[in-house]
């Protein structure tokens, strides 16, 4: 098994090609997983390279298999700015880099190897020549799995303690994201509390952004790259000594190194868009585990919900 990648000097020479192994992209004292080098290095990517980032770090056992081309489509890039930001970490190209990430993903694997056997014999969801629709279906299977066992449940109790006791919560959500602002917003509503949206740059948006203040929980919802106006309604909040959850699909986000408390979903797909049913069932559980808080006191304007 090879070494660990070991993290190199800003001024060393690019590697070279090895004939039958590759060696990471630069020889130095310490060694570190191709992920943990990313992210020490994060902040000084560009933009295009950050989405990059993101997705290799979040989805490690994609990028193992996956080609540049692919790997640019599923990170809303291109392949070009794949290339260059394997070759900004050392690397000689993007293959070298998979190198790397399947060496750390094979390591992964062996690490859980008890885990692994216990999957492995369990039944499969559907046979090996599954349709399209089977592998979409499947993959959110893992989503919604892989979304339970990464998560905190101490950071799971810290968003819903803060949600249930604010003053006001306001939903930050853009374009895709508008509609999951939406919809918990409405879960909050059937439970009394007062919950707004910001998914638009309107003047009324902005004015709910302004009313942000210590009482006030404000909920940042993105998927890949942040949307500005939900990266400044983080940063307003942090400002102005609000509260704040980040629930995003990229742990490297802005969104969630702005936010207080983090809720990680997975969002992998073979289809051509972003999953979203880890994000759905994270939603209906955070607005469940506020409800459970409390039921008999929601018990009423539920059940008055339920018979319209």
């Amino acid at each position: 098994m090879k070494e660990p990648l070991c993290a190199p000097s800003k001024k060393a020479s690019p590697m070279k090609r090895a004939a039958t192994t590759t060696r990471p992209p630069h020889e130095a004292s310490g060694h570190q997983t191709l992920s943990a080098y990313i992210q020490a290095r994060f902040d000084e990517f560009s933009r295009s390279q950050k989405d990059v980032a993101q997705y290799i770090v979040d989805h490690l056992d994609e990028v193992a298999f996956q080609t540049a081309e692919e790997l640019a489509r599923r990170a809303n890039t291109s392949s070009s700015t794949v290339v260059r930001f394997s070759q900004a970490l050392g690397f000689e190209g993007f293959p070298e880099l998979q190198s790397s990430a399947r060496e750390e993903y094979r390591r992964r694997v062996a690490s859980g190897a008890e885990t692994g056997a216990t999957k492995t014999s369990a039944a499969p969801l559907f046979s090996l020549d599954q349709s399209e629709f089977e592998t979409s279906l499947g993959a959110d299977h893992v989503n919604v799995e892989d979304t339970a066992r990464k998560m905190s449940r101490s950071d799971v109790e810290s968003a819903i303690d803060a949600i249930a006791d604010a003053q006001r919560v306001l939903i930050a959500g853009t374009d895709q994201m508008a509609f999951f602002a939406s919809y918990l917003r409405h879960l909050l509503m059937l439970l009394d509390l007062r919950a707004e949206t910001v998914a638009s740059p309107s003047q009324e948006a902005l004015s709910r952004l302004g009313r942000i203040d210590p009482d006030t929980v404000v909920i940042g919802l993105s998927a890949g790259r942040p949307h500005p106006l939900v990266v400044r309604a983080m940063k307003l909040a942090r400002h102005r000594k609000a509260r704040t959850i980040a629930v995003t699909d990229a742990t490297l986000s802005e969104v969630a190194k702005l936010a207080q408390i983090k809720l990680y979903y997975s969002s992998n797909s073979p289809a051509y868009v972003r999953s979203h049913t880890a994000l759905l069932a994270m939603i209906q559980a955070l607005a469940y585990g506020v409800y459970s808080r409390d039921a008999e006191q929601y018990a009423d304007r539920i059940k008055a919900f339920r018979l319209k």
